[in-house]
C-alpha cells in the first residue's frame, strides 16, 4: 500500500489550480469542527475501553493512564481504516483486494513482533504496566480480541469483493468447486509440477511431530488403513521458490488455490489409504529473537545466530480452517505448545489471506475498474539538466524532493551515480538500512570504490525482517573494498544520510542527502517520503561529525548547529520548541505545531502536547497508525485534531513544524524518526532543517492540503475511534494524493514550458 475538516482554505480543485497563490501559505490551518454528515455516513472504528476521564477538582492529571491510549490497540486500529479502503466501492476492485492482503501481512507482522514480545514479557514474568495501565497478558487478551473482529470483517470484506470480482469474470474457486474436466486438468498439473516437492509427514509413535515452519500453509489429514484406528498426517504446502499459492486454470480468469488442489488429490500421496477428514492450518513464529549485543564479540555472528534461532522461535498463533475435528485441534494446539481457545484462530474462509495479492497483481488481469492508473513519478523540475547535479546544488543551496510524486531514481540514484564517476568527487558515506535488490545504490557505491573514491557505509544489520538481505549487502560491500561497520553498539542506525565530498574550484565542498524514506527503489515509488538534496556548508560538516560517530562510536563533546540527531538532543530539541510554542500563545503571538509523522507512542511528548493545548497552542497531528493522545478532551485537549490518511500511497514522510511567532521565523524539520520511545532512545535518528522560503512554502501546501483533504482521512476521536471523513462537494472527491500526483505534473510542464521559452527568446536576441 499504501496512503481531513478543518475550517477550509479553499476545495480542493482551487488549491490545485491555484498552487501559487494558496490563502494562508506560511500558517497553519485554523481548527474547527468537521461539516456535519447524517450518522449514517460515517464509518468509524473502534473505541478503547476505557472511557475518556472526567478532570478532577484540580484539573486534569497527566499522569493518569486514562489519558494514553494503547499502542498496540492503535496500530490495529490502523488496520480497520485500511481494510476500510477495501471495502470502498470507489477504488479500482483489484486495488481493494490489495488492501485486504495488506492488512493480512500486517496482522502476520504484529503476532510476530508484538505479541511475539509480550508473550515473552509474561513467560518472564513482568508485571510492568504501559502508560495506558496495560499489563502485558491484558494487552494480549484486548489485543486477540480485537484480531478476531477484525478477521470476520476482513473475510466479510473479502466475500462482497469475491463476487463483484466475478461479475467481471474474475474467479476463486476450490478444486472441489470445478466441474470434471477442469479437476481432471489440474490432477495433471498438479502430477507434474506440485507432487515432486511433496513430502508427507505421517505422526505416530515412530514418527514424532514434525516442525512447522513460520507461516508455512499446510494441510492436517485424517487417515485409516484396512478398518484400523485412525492416524494423522501433515503435508506442507510447498508455495515458494517459483510455487504460486494460486493456480490459474488455462485460458480463464478462474484461481485456484494450491491447497485445495492437493487436498483434492490426497489419493496420490496415500495410495491404498482412506482420508476421513482435511483441514488447513498455519501458524505464526515469535519473531524477537534479539540478544545483548554488548556481550558480542561479533556482531554479524550474532545477528546470524538470531535469524537461525528465529526458524525455531515459540509459535504465538495457530491459524486453522473452520470445521477442524475439536480432538485433532486439540492435539494440534498441544503439540506446539499453545492454549486449544486463546492463541488458536479459526477461519471459515481461506487462510494467510496475504497471498491474494498474487491475483491482485497478476497483469494478465485487465479491464475497465480494475486498476488504479498507472502513477510514474516525474523528474524533479530543477533536475531537469545535464549539468552536473554537484553544480545544480551549488547553485541551488537545496532541492527538496517529494517521493512518490517525484522520482527517486532522477534524484537520489542520480546523486550517487554522479558521485561515483566525477573525478572530483573525492569521498561517499552513506547509511544503509534498507534497500532492495532492483535499488541500484549497491551498485553506484561499489563503482565508486573502483573508480577509487573513499567509500564508507554504516550498514544495520538489526533492520527486522531484513537482517538477512542486509548482511548480504554488507558481504558484498567488504568484498569491494568498502569500509563497512555496523554503527553504534546498542543503537539501531535508522537515519537515512548520504555524505558526498567534492573537491571544487575553491577547495573541499561537502553534499548530502537527508531524507524520511530508505534507499529502497520499490518502497520509493509506494511510500509518500520527503527528501533533501543540499549543499549547505553546515549540514555537511554536521553530517561530518554524526557519521565519524557512528564509524567510531566516540561520541564526546560532538557539536551540531543545524541537524537534531538522536538519541542525543532529538527529545530535548523537540520538547524545548514545544515548550517555546506555550510561551508564544501565552503572550498572545498565537502558538501553532504541526506534526506529520508515523507515530506518536512517546509519552513525554504526548504529555507536551497536552500542555501545549491547555496553553492555548493550535496543534495539528497527521499520525498515520498508533496515537497515544486523546484529542478534543474538554479542558485538556481542545485545541488538538489527529487525523489518519490511508490511500493509495503509504503515508511514511515525517515533518515537524513550529510557527515560533509566524513569519520567516517558522521552522521545519523532516527526518527518519517518528515520536516513539524507541526512535528518541534507541535509535540514530536525524532531523533536518528545511530553510529555503521556496521549500518551506511547499511544505506548508502539503500539510494544508491533507489537514483539509476529505477523501482518505479520518478524523480521531477522544474515545480512541475515527470517523471517516466524507465529501461534501464532488470537487473533494479527488484526494490528496491525486491532488498531488496532478500538481506536481502541472509544476514540471510548467518549468519545461518556462525553459523552452528562454531558450526561445536567447535565440531571438542572439540570432542564434
Amino acid at each position: 500500500m499504501r496512503t481531513m475538516d478543518g475550517q477550509d482554505l479553499e476545495h480542493l480543485e482551487d488549491l490545485a489550480h491555484e498552487p501559487s497563490d494558496l490563502k494562508g501559505a506560511g500558517e497553519p490551518v485554523p481548527i474547527a469542527s468537521p461539516v456535519p454528515r447524517p450518522p449514517e455516513e460515517m464509518t468509524t472504528t473502534p473505541a478503547d475501553r476505557v472511557p475518556v476521564p472526567e478532570p478532577g477538582p484540580a484539573g486534569h492529571d497527566l499522569a493518569d493512564p486514562a489519558y494514553f491510549l494503547n499502542r498496540e490497540l492503535t496500530w490495529l486500529n490502523f488496520n480497520y481504516r485500511v481494510l476500510d479502503e477495501a471495502a470502498d466501492r470507489r477504488n479500482p476492485l483489484l486495488e481493494r483486494l490489495k488492501f485486504v492482503a495488506i492488512v493480512s501481512s500486517n496482522l502476520n507482522e504484529f503476532f510476530m513482533k508484538r505479541i511475539g514480545g509480550l508473550k515473552q514479557q509474561v513467560g518472564a514474568g513482568v508485571s510492568t504496566r504501559t502508560p495506558d495501565g496495560r499489563s502485558p497478558s491484558e494487552q494480549i487478551a484486548e489485543c486477540c480480541a480485537l484480531v478476531r473482529r477484525l478477521e470476520s470483517k476482513k473475510l466479510a470484506v473479502l466475500e462482497a469483493l469475491r463476487t463483484e470480482l466475478e461479475e467481471k469474470g474474475i474467479t476463486v474457486r476450490s478444486a472441489s468447486q470445478l466441474d470434471p474436466t477442469e479437476r481432471n486438468w489440474l490432477r495433471e498439473y498438479f502430477f507434474e509440477n506440485i507432487y515432486p516437492l511433496v513430502t508427507p509427514q505421517a505422526t505416530d509413535p515412530a514418527h514424532p511431530f514434525p516442525f512447522i515452519s513460520n507461516l508455512s500453509l499446510n494441510l492436517l489429514v485424517t487417515l485409516r488403513y484396512d478398518d484400523l484406528e485412525t492416524s494423522l498426517a501433515r503435508v506442507k504446502v510447498p508455495i515458494g521458490a517459483g510455487i504460486s499459492r494460486f493456480i490459474r486454470l488455462p485460458d480463464r480468469n478462474t484461481y485456484v488455490p494450491l491447497e485445495t488442489v492437493m487436498a483434492d488429490n490426497l489419493d496420490l500421496l496415500f495410495p491404498g489409504m482412506e482420508v476421513v477428514s482435511c483441514s488447513f492450518f498455519r501458524v505464526t513464529r515469535n519473531s524477537n529473537t534479539e540478544t545483548a549485543e554488548e556481550r558480542a564479540d561479533d556482531l554479524l555472528a550474532l545477528i546470524e545466530a538470531e535469524l537461525r534461532e528465529r526458524k525455531f522461535a515459540p509459535i504465538v498463533r495457530l491459524e486453522v480452517s473452520s470445521g477442524m475435528d475439536s480432538q485433532h485441534l486439540g492435539i494440534l494446539a498441544a503439540e506446539l505448545g499453545l492454549d486449544a481457545v486463546d492463541d488458536v484462530f479459526e477461519s471459515v474462509g481461506y487462510l494467510g489471506l496475504r497471498d491474494f495479492m498474487e491475483i491482485a497483481t497478476d497483469p494478465r488481469l485487465q479491464g475497465e475498474g480494475l486498476r488504479d492508473e498507472p502513477h510514474y513519478p516525474m523528474e524533479h523540475p530543477v533536475l531537469v539538466s545535464d549539468r552536473n547535479i554537484f553544480h545544480i546544488l551549488r547553485d541551488q543551496g537545496s532541492v527538496l524532493l517529494h517521493h512518490p510524486y517525484q522520482s527517486f531514481a532522477t534524484s537520489v540514484e542520480r546523486f550517487l551515480l554522479e558521485a561515483s564517476r566525477d573525478p572530483k568527487v573525492r569521498a561517499i558515506k552513506m547509511c544503509l538500512y534498507r534497500t532492495s535488490s532492483e535499488s541500484k545504490a549497491i551498485d553506484y557505491l561499489i563503482d565508486a570504490a573502483k573508480n577509487g573514491k573513499q567509500v564508507t557505509v554504516v550498514v544495520e544489520i538489526k533492520a527486522r525482517f531484513d537482517e538477512a538481505a542486509n548482511i548480504r549487502w554488507a558481504n558484498r560491500l567488504e568484498e569491494a573494498g568498502i569500509h563497512v561497520t555496523y554503527g553504534v553498539v546498542g543503537l539501531k542506525t535508522h537515519c537515512k544520510v548520504i555524505l558526498v565530498v567534492r573537491q571544487d574550484y575553491n577547495g573541499l565542498r561537502r553534499y548530502a542527502h537527508v531524507g524520511t524514506g530508505n534507499y529502497h527503489a520499490g518502497t520509493a515509488r509506494l511510500y509518500t517520503d520527503f527528501g533533501l538534496l543540499t549543499a549547505d556548508h553546515q549540514i555537511g560538516q554536521d553530517l561530518t561529525e554524526l557519521l565519524n560517530y557512528l564509524t567510531t562510536g566516540y561520541k564526546p563533546k560532538r557539536r551540531y548547529q543545524k541537524i537534531l540527531p538522536s538519541p542525543k538532543m532529538g527529545r530535548q530539541a523537540l520538547l524545548q520548541k514545544i515548550e517555546r510554542e506555550v510561551e508564544h500563545a501565552r503572550a498572545g503571538r498565537g502558538g501553532a505545531i504541526q506534526f506529520k509523522m508515523n507515530a506518536l507512542e512517546d509519552p513525554e511528548i504526548t504529555r507536551a502536547l497536552y500542555a501545549a493545548s491547555q496553553a492555548g497552542v493550535a496543534v495539528d497531528l497527521i499520525v498515520r497508525d498508533s496515537c497515544r493522545l486523546r484529542p478534543g478532551v474538554p479542558g485538556l485537549s481542545d485545541n488538538v485534531r489527529v487525523i489518519s490518511i490511508v490511500g493509495r500511497f503509504l503515508e511514511h514522510a515525517r515533518v515537524y513544524y513550529f510557527r515560533n511567532g509566524g513569519g520567516e521565523d517558522d521552522e521545519y524539520y523532516i527526518g527518519s524518526a517518528d515520536c516513539m520511545k524507541r526512535n528518541l532512545d534507541s535509535r540514530v535518528e536525524v532531523f533536518v532543517p528545511v530553510e529555503q522560503a521556496a521549500h518551506k512554502k511547499e511544505l506548508r501546501e502539503v500539510l494544508d492540503r491533507q489537514l483539509a483533504d476529505r477523501r482518505g482521512a479520518w478524523e480521531m476521536r477522544g474515545d480512541g475511534s475515527y470517523a471517516r471523513r466524507m465529501p461534501t462537494v464532488p470537487e473533494e472527491e479527488i484526494g490528496v494524493q491525486r491532488a498531488l500526483v496532478d500538481l506536481y505534473d502541472r509544476r514540471l510542464k510548467e518549468s519545461k514550458r518556462l525553459k523552452k521559452r528562454r531558450i526561445r527568446g536567447f535565440d531571438r536576441r542572439f540570432g542564434s
